[in-house]
């Protein structure tokens, strides 16, 4: 099985659909944000202490540690931001985008402190919604609506979708 990348804003459910999936499929799971903190440090504090353009740079080196077949991998919302990320994922497996509405986001996400860029104001938080999930939506060889959909759910349609491609 081609590895499979899971995209979507923060808060879409990446990490708990790609554990399921793990389970269900019988492949390992990784999380790109999880191999950053168990290298480099907590994500909030490599923004504080580094920048974002040093926590991209992490972020691509973990990407593209990651081996073509028999992974999913559960992606920080950002690795859009790079082309190069683009072109691993789309060159090295399939692209599955977990499409939540910003209003779900919000609900999910509250007041997290642990997502630097959660932290801004509302407007900042729905124009960097918008311009990623129009490039998610691009990249996407499969789009999962979310919204009022348990993580089973969406698992079960994500295998669903991959049986019939």
């Amino acid at each position: 099985m081609k590895t499979l990348y899971l995209i979507g804003f923060m808060g879409s459910g990446k990490s708990t659909v790609g554990k399921l999936l793990h389970q269900q499929l019988g492949v390992s799971h990784l999380d790109t944000d999880q191999m950053v903190v168990e290298k480099y440090g907590e994500i909030a504090s490599i923004f504080q202490r580094e920048g974002e353009k040093q926590f991209r740079n992490y972020e691509t080196d973990m990407l593209t540690q990651i081996p073509e077949s028999d992974y999913i991998v559960s992606t920080g919302g950002g690795i859009v931001e790079r082309e190069e990320n683009t072109l691993f994922m789309k060159n090295n497996g399939r692209i599955i985008h977990l499409n939540a509405s910003f209003a779900e986001i919000e609900h999910r996400l509250g007041t997290d402190s642990k997502r630097p860029l959660w932290g801004k104001d509302r407007s900042e938080k729905f124009q960097l919604f918008q311009a990623r999930n129009e490039r998610y939506g691009e990249l996407a060889d499969i789009t999962m609506e979310t919204d009022g959909k348990s993580p089973q759910d969406i698992a079960a349609e994500i295998l669903k979708s991959l049986s019939s491609m």
